[in-house]
């Protein structure tokens, strides 16, 4: 039987011993837009997208509207009524046959789930044709409580850049929840979510950041695409005043146990080599208030 995962996938879950639960794992990922993923899907107000540009790079952005903007039209076909806005550098990766990660998570009750496909484009927004579909575990989500405020300023780019201002690199020291979007050539794209307390994340310079891998669900969607294609999108988003840094750059897997051991809970690192940098103000509609970290977060003592 052909696994459902690929190459890189296999390859990471070999080299950490989990094989065999990702093989049991897999039977979650479905072909399809199953019934009951369909409430969750139109009652949210947000998604966060992943996709390579016309230059391989990838992109991480997010998408907002009132819920109903998604709507199931049937067991394959998912209609978004949003677009990307003009500047959003992921806006460009989006058009006929591209490949589209989809990471839908509500902060409010730690639920996420993750949709895969290819994209068509339409005149109010575009569709994604599903070929994975599944939920993830609730760890390391921290839980807020967001809504869309009624009338907000327009978006404006602020820092277009090869290199992290000062400035930047203190706001990613102080995050506690970032995005990922890689891509595998022949498999597609991906949107993943990373958590933790503040200062869970390096940045040792302008130009690179480091994060821990904590214990996951064993799949290893985002190292197994970073195996086989290194490009990598990074997301940080400003919850209160709906604000996005957008990052784009080449990652590596850190295997090295030692460089681990000096981040509490690590069991690997990841390590990004930044090429663009792109900061939005009032990127989105959103507002989120903070309020309370996830229990599974690993402590810094």
């Amino acid at each position: 039987m052909e696994s459902i995962y690929h190459p890189g996938e296999l390859k990471v879950q070999e080299q950490v011993g989990v094989r065999e639960e990702a093989g049991r794992l897999g039977r979650t990922i479905y072909p399809v837009i199953a019934h009951i993923f369909v409430e969750f899907i139109q009652s949210q107000p947000l998604a966060v997208l992943g996709a390579a540009d016309s230059h391989g790079r990838c992109w991480a952005s997010l998408l907002c509207g009132k819920p109903g903007f998604m709507r199931v039209a049937d067991e394959q076909t998912l209609r978004i009524a949003a677009r990307p806005a003009a500047k959003d550098p992921l806006g460009e990766a989006l058009r006929n046959g591209s490949e589209l990660g989809l990471l839908l998570i509500d902060f409010a009750t730690r639920r996420r789930l993750r949709l895969n496909g290819s994209v068509t484009m339409e005149p109010a927004g575009f569709s994604v044709h599903a070929r994975q579909v599944y939920a993830n575990c609730p760890r390391y989500i921290q839980a807020r409580a967001c809504q869309l405020r009624r009338e907000a300023p327009p978006a404006r780019t602020v820092a277009a850049a090869g290199t992290l201002r000062a400035d930047q690199q203190q706001r990613i020291r102080q995050a506690d929840t970032f995005f990922v979007a890689s891509m595998h050539p022949a498999s597609g794209a991906d949107a993943s979510h990373r958590g933790g307390f503040p200062g869970f994340i390096q940045v040792p310079d302008g130009q690179t950041l480091i994060w821990p891998e904590y214990n996951g669900n064993s799949m290893f969607n985002t190292l197994g695409n970073i195996c086989e294609n290194p490009q990598i999108g990074l997301l940080f988003l400003d919850f209160e005043h709906g604000g996005m840094l957008q990052l784009s750059g080449t990652a590596k897997i850190i295997w090295d146990r030692d460089r681990a051991a000096a981040f509490p809970g690590a069991e690997r690192l990841v390590e990004v080599h930044i090429g663009r940098v792109v900061e939005t103000e009032n990127a989105t509609a959103l507002h989120c208030s903070f309020q309370g970290y996830s229990p599974d977060n690993p402590w810094f003592c």
